[in-house]
C-alpha cells in the first residue's frame, strides 16, 4: 500500500531498499554472527530461557513467522498488531510480518483492552501476535478479549507456554527444520515506498494511526546512527520496547544499519543490565534520557567499550534541564515529538544539550555532506512543525482526512504540527518548548487525553478524583484520591484502563496504610 497518488512518483524514484533488504543483507554477510541477544533475567519479564540468535537463525524465524502469517490465509497490507516485551520475538515478529507483506503495528505495552481496542478498530487490524504473559500481566488473555470486541481479528497469536486456547502458539517457530519458504511477494511500485509500520498518536482529540513506509523509517534512524557515530557490526543494548515510531526506529533501525548485534533489555534491573553490558561488551546503548545521569553517578555505565549513550527523552521539555555530561563517553540526545518526528543531537564540547534550531537538522551536524533527516519551524499559532524524510505526508487509513476522525493533518508545505507550544530565544534561531500539547497529560512517555480521564472518573468512580503531578522521572504521574481506592482501581482494571491510571489509586490506599 503506497499512500498519496500525488506521492507516488517520486517516491518510485526514491531508495528502493526494504528493512527486510537490510536485514538479508547482514544475513548473508556474516551469517554465524549473533543477531539478536535476550535480556539475561528474561525469566522474570516472559516464559522461556534467555536466547541468542545468529543471523542464519533470526533469518530462518523470519521466514517461519512469514510462512505462518501467509498460512493463515492473511493478505498483502494485513494490519497486524504486535505487543511483545523486549525480547528477541519482538524483532524477529517485526520483521516476519515485513517479510510477508503485511504491516506492523506495534502497541505501547502499557495499554490494556481500551486503548487497545480504540486503535486496532481504527486500521482494522487482521492479527494480534503477544506473549502469554508480560511481567505479571496475562496477555495472551488480554488479546482475547480485543479479538471478543473487535471482528476484524481473526487470528491471535501467541508465545510463551500454557497458550490459551484457539490461538496459534507460535514458540513451535523455534524448532530447526525444513521450513517451506513461500513465493516471495510481489508489490506495484517501489517496495519501499509501502507502508511498513503503523504507530499511534495522542492528540486531544484522541487516537491518530500514523502510518510510515520503510523510506521513512529508515530516515528516522539515520539520525541517531550518524549522530552517534556507531560503527559498522556495532554491539547495541537497548532498554526502550517496540511501541511507538521512536521505539521502532531506535532499536531496531541503528541495528540494521549497522550490520551488528542488538541485545535486548526489558526494563529494568540494574544488576541485570550491569551483567548484560559488561558480557556484550557493549559499544552503544539506548536509555531513557533522565535515567542517564543517575546510572553514570552509581557506575552502572563504566566500560572501557561503550562509545556512545543515545539518551531517549519523550518529553522535550524537560531536556533543558538535563545535567551537562561529564562523561568520557559520547552522549546524544534524542528527543521525541510524539510520533511525529525525533531529532537527535550530540551534546556540545561542554557536556550541554544542543538547542533545537529552526530550519534544516541534517546529520551528522556540522560534517561536509551530512544529509538532512528533519526540519522546524515555528507555526503561526506558536507551536512546534516538522517536516522532512521521517515525518509521514499523509493520514491513515485512507481517506480518513475526510472523516470526522482524528487524522494525521499535513499542511501545504509539508509540515506536521506537533501541538507543542515553542518560543524563539534571543538569538531569534533557536526554540524552546514552552508547553505541552493543548488537552494532554503525559506520564512517562504515555499520553492521556485529558477530558477522557475526567469523564472516566465521573464515570466509574463519582466523588474520586485523579489529577496529575510533576514527577522527576516521568514528566508527570497520576494520583488519585477516593473514598475506598482499591475498590476503583479494581474496576479500572475491569474496565481495561491504562495500569498507570489504575496504580494511582493503589499508591494512594498504600500511602494511608503507611
Amino acid at each position: 500500500m503506497i499512500l498519496g497518488h500525488e506521492a507516488t512518483a517520486a517516491e518510485s524514484a526514491g531508495p528502493r531498499a526494504t528493512l527486510d533488504d537490510i536485514f538479508r543483507q547482514a544475513a548473508v554477510r556474516h551469517p554465524r554472527a549473533i543477531a539478536l541477544a535476550d535480556p539475561p533475567d528474561r525469566a522474570r519479564v516472559t516464559d522461556g530461557t534467555p536466547r541468542r540468535l545468529s543471523y542464519a537463525e533470526a533469518d530462518r524465524l523470519v521466514s517461519a513467522i512469514e510462512t505462518k502469517l501467509r498460512g493463515l490465509g492473511l493478505q498483502t497490507d494485513a494490519v497486524v498488531a504486535i505487543q511483545l516485551p523486549n525480547t528477541i520475538e519482538s524483532v524477529i515478529t517485526f520483521l516476519g510480518i515485513l517479510r510477508a507483506g503485511m504491516i506492523a503495528a506495534p502497541l505501547p505495552l502499557l495499554w490494556r483492552k481500551t486503548d487497545i481496542v480504540a486503535a486496532l478498530r481504527r486500521v482494522n487490524a487482521k492479527a494480534f501476535v503477544t506473549a502469554t504473559r508480560i511481567g505479571a500481566a496475562e496477555h495472551g488473555a488480554l488479546a482475547m478479549q480485543v479479538a471478543a470486541d473487535l471482528f476484524s481479528i481473526r487470528h491471535i497469536c501467541v508465545f510463551g507456554n500454557d497458550v490459551p486456547d484457539g490461538t496459534v502458539a507460535f514458540d513451535a517457530l523455534f524448532a530447526a527444520g525444513n521450513d517451506e519458504t513461500p513465493p516471495p511477494v510481489t508489490r506495484a511500485g517501489n517496495p519501499a515506498a509501502h507502508v511498513a509500520v503503523i504507530t499511534f498518536d495522542i492528540a486531544g482529540s484522541g487516537i491518530i494511526p500514523i502510518a510510515r513506509n520503510h523510506v521513512q523509517l529508515i530516515a528516522g534512524g539515520l539520525g541517531p546512527l550518524l549522530e552517534g557515530r556507531i560503527a559498522a557490526d556495532a554491539t547495541i543494548l537497548s532498554a526502550m520496547p517496540i511501541g511507538s515510531f521512536a521505539g521502532t526506529v531506535l532499536t531496531v533501525m541503528p541495528w540494521l544499519l549497522s550490520g551488528g548485534t542488538l541485545a535486548l533489555h526489558h526494563p529494568f534491573d540494574l544488576e541485570s543490565f550491569t551483567a548484560q553490558r559488561r558480557a556484550l561488551h557493549c559499544d552503544a546503548m539506548l536509555l531513557p534520557g533522565p535515567l542517564v545521569a543517575p546510572f553514570a553517578e552509581g557506575g552502572y555505565l563504566a566500560g572501557d567499550n561503550l562509545k556512545t549513550i543515545l539518551a531517549f527523552w519523550r518529553a522535550p521539555e524537560r531536556l533543558d534541564l538535563a545535567a551537562p555530561w561529564k562523561n568520557a563517553t559520547s552522549l546524544v540526545d534524542v528527543t521525541a515529538f510524539g510520533e511525529t518526528g525525533l531529532i537527535a543531537a550530540r551534546r556540545d564540547a561542554h557536556g550541554a544539550p544542543v538547542p533545537l534550531c529552526a530550519g534544516e537538522i541534517s546529520a551528522p551536524r556540522g560534517w561536509p555532506g551530512a544529509m538532512p533527516v528533519i526540519e522546524a519551524a515555528r507555526s503561526e499559532a506558536g507551536t512546534l512543525t516538522l517536516r522532512g524524510p521521517m515525518v509521514p505526508l499523509h493520514a491513515f487509513p485512507p481517506g480518513a482526512e475526510r472523516s470526522a476522525d482524528p487524522h494525521l493533518k499535513v499542511n501545504a508545505d509539508g509540515f506536521v504540527d506537533t501541538g507543542y507550544g515553542c518560543k524563539f530565544d534571543a538569538d531569534g534561531r533557536s526554540l524552546a518548548i514552552t508547553r505541552l500539547p493543548a488537552g494532554l497529560i503525559c506520564v512517562g512517555g504515555y499520553r492521556f487525553v485529558a477530558r477522557r480521564v475526567d469523564a472516566l472518573m465521573r464515570d466509574c468512580a463519582p466523588g474520586a478524583t485523579v489529577f496529575a503531578l510533576p514527577d522527576a522521572l516521568t514528566g508527570q504521574r497520576f494520583a488519585g484520591t477516593a473514598s475506598d481506592s482499591a475498590a476503583i482501581a479494581a474496576e479500572l482494571a475491569r474496565r481495561g484502563e491504562n495500569p498507570l491510571i489504575t496504580s494511582a489509586f493503589r499508591t494512594a490506599k498504600a500511602a494511608v496504610a503507611a
